[in-house]
């Protein structure tokens, strides 16, 4: 069901193995053994992770950049080591294309608020679609409304798939901006952003993608992908909070005015004037997450000492395995069936309300998502309120699918 092809290990994937890098998943909940079901919106970290990020504040912390000496020195290149490892990890081809941010969040705001209120003029079209995160609906909104563009929405079928004739047909020729989710945070689709990116820029647009998940489970190249900014979150890929990263074009960054002014961000600085530093570094402003980039850049060593492929063989078994177990539960409804989705998958459970089947679960150790996951536009086309969504990672295994199973079914005793 994944489209992750790129390998470059052999050896059979050890779930077990992986779990015991993960220290938290030892730990038990209510007396209960941790099940944890949602890195869709945040993933447990593993201990090379935690070291690092240990290592760093303890023995080799200091400002980066500027300080003339040992310490400042380490720091500097262990942060643009990590920047070179998000280039290898994504195949960017240039360092100066690879900007730090504290999320993906900031990512998108800071294309919306630069390059978007540049280029983007009253009666320009920024189009979107239906199972986007607020995150990718809001900034745009934003700019909307303080430069007259319209903001169009491309549907999604029942099942959460895309029809990539009907998309084709809301990209016109005052298509700006194309901004669309790699894969869906509520229903696993993943978008053909391959073809969506051919239509864009036939239509003279660029291309943003929203890669929280794609880039957890998808092979991401972007080149190969041909988008203009790619945006992700280091939590979501075994990283650390506070830590994101923005892929733009280095033309486009180039032609971008900064996101904010401080130090670092500069060439120049007089009363009259200031010039700024070229790319990546005229949009990383003050003292950047030093420490968080460290662990981040760990976080992807970590995942290139396991088989990619393997590991999404394992997600696509897991989904098939908790799809199928789900929908033998008398009165619970699948959220999201589309053919090749990743491993996130959202249900209804008939006469409960997803924060009240979340809490029932939590006592017997198990950790799902409940609520509108922020995209409480596809909620309300969905024509519910909420719905709690079980995400897999890594780390997850057959029996913790079968844990959540028996949890739901406990719930209905206790709910219905």
């Amino acid at each position: 069901m994944n489209k992750m092809t790129k390998s470059d290990k052999g050896a059979a994937y050890d779930v077990m193995k992986v779990r015991a890098d993960f220290p938290i998943l030892a730990r038990e909940v209510h007396g209960k053994p941790l099940v944890y079901l949602d890195s869709a919106a945040s993933a447990q970290k593993p201990q090379q992770v935690i070291d690092a990020i240990s290592r760093a504040y303890g023995h080799e912390y200091a400002n980066v950049h500027r300080g003339a000496y040992y310490l400042s020195e380490t720091a500097t290149a262990a942060y643009e080591a990590a920047r070179e490892k998000v280039r290898r990890f994504i195949n960017a081809p240039s360092l100066k294309e690879v900007v730090f941010t504290k999320g993906a969040t900031e990512a998108i705001n800071l294309v919306a608020a630069t390059w978007g209120r540049t280029f983007v003029k009253a009666g320009d079209e920024i189009v979107i679609t239906s199972v986007e995160h607020h995150s990718n609906i809001v900034p745009w909104q934003l700019l909307r409304d303080a430069t007259g563009c319209v903001l169009r929405i491309a549907a999604v079928a029942r099942d959460g798939s895309i029809d990539i004739e009907e998309f084709a047909k809301v990209i016109g020729p005052k298509t700006k901006l194309v901004a669309v989710a790699h894969v869906s945070n509520v229903l696993g689709t993943v978008l053909p952003v391959r073809e969506i990116a051919a239509l864009s820029h036939e239509a003279g647009a660029k291309l943003l993608l929203d890669g929280c998940q794609g880039i957890v489970h998808e092979y991401v190249d972007v080149q190969d992908l041909d988008c203009d900014f790619y945006a992700f979150s280091g939590h979501k890929l075994y990283g650390p909070t506070g830590i994101g990263v923005l892929w733009a074009r280095e033309a486009l960054l180039e032609a971008m005015p900064p996101y904010q002014g401080g130090g670092d961000m500069i060439d120049s600085v007089t009363f009259a004037k200031t010039t700024w530093a070229p790319p990546p570094a005229k949009f990383e402003a003050g003292t950047p997450p030093i420490v968080q980039a460290i662990g981040l850049g760990v976080a992807i060593d970590y995942l290139n000492t396991l088989d990619r492929a393997a590991v999404a063989a394992h997600e696509s078994a897991l989904l098939r395995y908790a799809m199928t177990s789900l929908a033998q539960v008398p009165g619970i409804r699948l959220i999201g069936t589309a053919p090749g989705k990743a491993a996130v998958q959202s249900f209804v459970m008939e006469g409960a309300h997803p924060h009240d089947l979340a809490t029932v679960l939590d006592r017997s150790g198990v950790c799902v998502r409940a609520g509108h996951h922020c995209a409480q536009p596809l909620m309300e086309i969905l024509g519910v309120t909420a719905t709690t969504r079980a995400s897999f990672a890594l780390y997850n295994t057959m029996a913790e699918v079968d844990a959540l199973i028996a949890a739901l079914r406990k719930a209905q005793e206790v709910l219905l």
